[in-house]
């Protein structure tokens, strides 16, 4: 189940893509964990990597869309493959990538033929790309950015202000820079422009972060804004922005699955080899509890994050079930990340400071997660506009196959207009959970989850809940329970987990639904209607020691699995 490099094989991609991915393998186990270890800690730029996928057209094979070059394409599938890899050998090889994807989001999204053959060329020279949408004053509140264009009289403009948290923004070769004109009020003032890193107009001040990435702060001084360089205005610029950040938002969950599965293997070989009062950690019943509920987390991960891609890619503007399942992912998988991390750091301990050990970067990196591309309460505020109509008015669609073939995403720059999310229609979340009633712990939690539909008709959340975010995001980590065990026994059933492994995640997450209507009851405003139904509502998962047994043998069976080549 989980990603082991001594016996990858890519076998379910065409040879150009298999190739890629295993020499992105080869060259980080050749490397060795010194080197990964050594340039972590030093803070080291990773040249070397850029070079590497340079030299092998990584970047460039993965991330020009088909409209770019006919002999390349944006594949989902194997993006989120590589993210997977990328996040198993360290977060800032996986951010360097995922901010040259933030990057290209408004420049594949325009229509400004010149720029995009531009980021083209660029990309196939090796270049990296940056995303200058954040503020040191504002974030990314797109609604009060302070980089201002004034016209120059000649149909371009003249840009200054200040970008912050720009990942790359050191040698981005393109920089999608967000701004707005001061001469237009309101939307229509918005400007998405191409900036170079390299130019005079743009000074580098500082990496504001303590670490490998170079996260910059830059400053733009009356930087020449051609009219060639202009990729969106007005409302589009405002959409590109939100259309980029969901393209990007969904490769934070397959770098936190990477991250989780080496801390995992060397987590569980030194539990598995370490002996205390006469006898191996894992002899111990908690630690076997813990070690276990992290792998079952970690493979629910997994197979969310895998059925996810199927909608990103069959996406369409008649098809939009991506906009949940994507702040699903970022929301919901990173902060299970976090938690297999806590899991195993609470069995292995000290051994988890070590700085010889790739966990202990881990325990740092996975927080980082849960906060990039919005926080978990700004992307559960967001889910909550789906769960009307997910929960209660299930409209029909073809069934979603498992996308792995070699097709161009164009949907994803395509988008439209940011808007309407809560018309989108679902198909019926309780086909997935009837189709696996047979286990105890699906049984169970689905009777929660039919009971938090009764909650919703009975004693809905009233005008002032509604208002009460602290209360209302309680309601949605109960929502976003149901979506995440849907698409779990979705990608479950496609890919044939067996019984045993799909109970014990669901065990988790009868205690997890459990835990939040615990979390509910003593809100101070909710009612007392609402707090008896919480109450009511907290479930023991059903344990079977058989069943335990069985996926603690899994488990078990990591112990010298895998270790980094020296």
């Amino acid at each position: 189940m989980l990603f082991n490099p001594r016996t990858y094989d890519p076998a379910q991609f065409d040879e150009p893509t298999r190739r890629l991915l295993r020499a992105t393998v080869d060259w980080f186990e050749t490397r060795g964990k010194k080197a990964l270890i050594d340039t972590y800690i030093d803070r080291a730029w990773y040249a070397d990597f850029l070079e590497f996928a340079a030299r092998e057209g990584l970047f460039a094979e993965f991330l020009t869309p088909s409209s770019a070059d006919p002999a390349k394409r944006w594949d989902t599938a194997r993006i989120a493959e590589l993210n997977e890899i990328l996040g198993f050998y360290g977060l800032g090889y996986w951010y360097t990538w995922q901010v040259t994807i933030l990057g290209l989001g408004p420049v594949w999204q325009s229509e400004n033929e010149a720029v995009r053959a531009r980021a083209a060329r660029l990309l196939a020279e090796g270049h990296v790309m940056a995303f200058g949408l954040s503020e040191r004053t504002h974030g990314a509140d797109i609604y009060s950015t302070d980089m201002i264009l004034t016209p120059d009289g000649e149909g371009g403009f003249t840009a200054s202000g200040s970008k912050y948290y720009i990942g790359n923004g050191n040698v981005a070769g393109l920089v999608s820079v967000f701004g707005r004109r001061s001469d237009v009020e309101g939307p229509e003032g918005y400007v998405f422009f191409a900036a170079d890193s390299r130019h005079d107009a743009y000074h580098l001040v500082k990496n504001v972060v303590n670490a490998q990435m170079y996260v910059s702060e830059f400053r733009l001084e009356d930087y020449p804004v051609r009219a060639e360089d202009v990729l969106h205005t007005g409302q589009a610029a405002f959409d590109a922005a939100l259309n980029t950040v969901n393209v990007g938002k969904f490769n934070l969950c397959t770098a936190s699955v990477g991250i989780c599965e080496h801390a995992m293997y060397e987590a569980v070989t030194h539990a598995r080899n370490r002996v205390l009062y006469g006898r191996p950690v894992t002899d111990f019943p908690h630690v076997r509890r813990e070690l276990t509920d992290a792998y079952a987390r970690l493979v629910a991960m997994k197979l969310f994050s895998a059925r996810a891609v199927d909608y990103f890619r069959t996406a369409s503007a008649e098809d939009r079930r991506y906009l949940l399942f994507n702040p699903m992912t970022k929301m919901k998988v990173t902060t299970e990340g976090e938690k297999v991390i806590d899991l195993m750091w609470d069995v292995i301990a000290a051994k988890g400071f070590e700085a010889d050990t790739y966990f202990d970067k881990a325990a740092k990196d996975i927080r980082g997660l849960p906060k990039l591309e919005g926080t978990v309460h700004v992307n559960l505020a967001l889910i909550l506009k789906f769960m009307g109509n997910y929960l209660f008015a299930p409209a029909d669609y073809a069934p979603v196959p498992t996308r792995l073939d070699a097709a161009d995403d164009a949907f994803l720059f395509q988008q439209g207009p940011a808007r309407g999310l809560g018309a989108i229609r679902f198909h019926d979340w309780r086909t997935a959970y009837d189709r696996h009633a047979q286990l105890p712990n699906v049984a169970r939690f689905r009777e929660q989850a039919d009971a938090f539909c009764e909650l919703l008709l009975k004693n809905a959340p009233s005008k002032e809940q509604q208002a009460d975010l602290d209360f209302l995001l309680e309601i949605g980590q109960l929502f976003a329970l149901i979506v995440y065990g849907q698409l779990v026994l979705e990608q479950a059933e496609l890919t044939g987990v067996d019984a045993d492994l799909l109970d014990q995640i669901f065990d988790a997450l009868v205690r997890d639904f459990s835990a939040h209507a615990t979390e509910l009851h003593g809100k101070a405003s909710t009612t007392e209607e609402q707090a008896a139904w919480a109450l009511a509502n907290v479930r023991r998962p059903v344990a079977d020691a058989e069943r335990a047994a069985k996926v603690w043998a899994r488990v078990e069976a990591l112990s010298g699995a895998y270790e980094m080549q020296p």
